[in-house]
């Protein structure tokens, strides 16, 4: 993902969810609704999550340390994974306890046009921050829908940021139905169950977003497309015959590591599997750039040994289904 394109995204999710949250505050304060104080908090919440994307971003470009050799790039995986706990504890979960409370207490709305009012002005706001964040996510997306981009994605923050806005329009929505039709029936409980469906949403894109994250901590191998293109640079067809195994890891969502072991002539000398090891290296960084760690081990193989044992060789595997 590109740096600048993400942070594009965020600064303008920010900017506007801090604008709708202060006027959804005070919505809530004129009119007492509590489908406007959960959309607040929801707001705010969605404003903390974008300031910890901004900072996991930041302290991620820190330089390797003896400790961390391989530098800080995950995290911004773990930024985002807190970006999910926040969404699900502060927004999901308030929300449905403030729908609860407003169903077993409902009263009527006051000053309904302010409530009404906001929701319109978010809704449009929401839908500028949206805008944008397909915008920057178009070029990364390529041919890919978007659940299998948010899936597949290596750098976390657009889809993060995609999913926060998306359920920040359909909660606004159901918000504005809650308060409509307690305004249409003068019973105050239909702002309680909108209350409660924003929750349930807010909790449903938290999950989502916790397995995402979750996936890129424990380490995601590089997609298929990578995969083929260092393995086609790897082989040169002299020196080095064929890669007898691989594994790619992700460091971070712009830093990989490769690590394989090649086949190479058993009468080539060490100087000439070296030069083979050193423009192999070069091949691969050129191919795929974000490959910044390589670790390449020749060896002699052996096609009888091989057929007796099952190859453990690439991650993923060309036959295999994407997740």
């Amino acid at each position: 993902m590109s740096a600048s394109g993400g942070t594009k995204a965020i600064v303008a999710a920010l900017s506007a969810n801090l604008a709708i949250a202060v006027a959804k505050f005070v919505a809530f304060l004129f009119s007492g609704s509590s489908s406007m104080l959960a959309e607040s908090v929801h707001s705010l919440a969605d404003s903390g999550n974008q300031g910890l994307l901004l900072l996991g971003g930041k302290r991620a470009k820190r330089q390797a340390t003896p400790e961390h050799p391989f530098g800080y790039g995950r995290e911004r995986y773990i930024y985002a994974f807190l970006v999910s706990i926040v969404l699900f504890s502060v927004g999901g979960m308030f929300a449905i306890y403030e729908g609860y409370e407003k169903i077993k207490h409902p009263h009527e709305l006051e000053h309904w046009y302010w409530p009404v009012g906001v929701l319109v002005f978010a809704i449009i706001a929401e839908a500028f921050s949206f805008r944008t964040a397909i915008k920057e996510s178009n070029p990364l997306r390529g041919k890919q829908s978007w659940s299998q981009f948010i899936r597949r994605a290596k750098a976390p923050e657009l889809p993060v940021v995609l999913l926060e806005d998306l359920g920040a329009l359909v909660g606004l929505i159901l918000a504005l139905g809650g308060v409509g039709l307690a305004l249409a029936t003068g019973d105050g409980v239909w702002d309680g169950i909108g209350t409660l469906c924003i929750g349930v949403l807010l909790i449903v894109i938290a999950i989502v977003l916790a397995a995402e994250t979750k996936s890129l901590l424990l380490g995601e191998s590089a997609g298929l497309d990578e995969v083929r293109k260092i393995e086609a640079a790897l082989v040169d067809g002299d020196t080095v015959t064929r890669v007898i195994h691989m594994r790619t890891l992700h460091l971070g969502p712009e830093e990989l590591l490769v690590a394989a072991k090649l086949a190479v002539q058993h009468d080539d000398t060490a100087a000439e599997v070296a030069a083979a090891i050193n423009a192999a290296e070069a091949r691969i960084r050129e191919a795929v750039p974000i490959a910044r760690a390589i670790y390449l081990e020749p060896d002699i193989y052996d096609e009888a040994a091989a057929a007796k044992g099952t190859n453990p060789a690439m991650t993923p595997s060309p036959d295999a289904s994407p997740r």
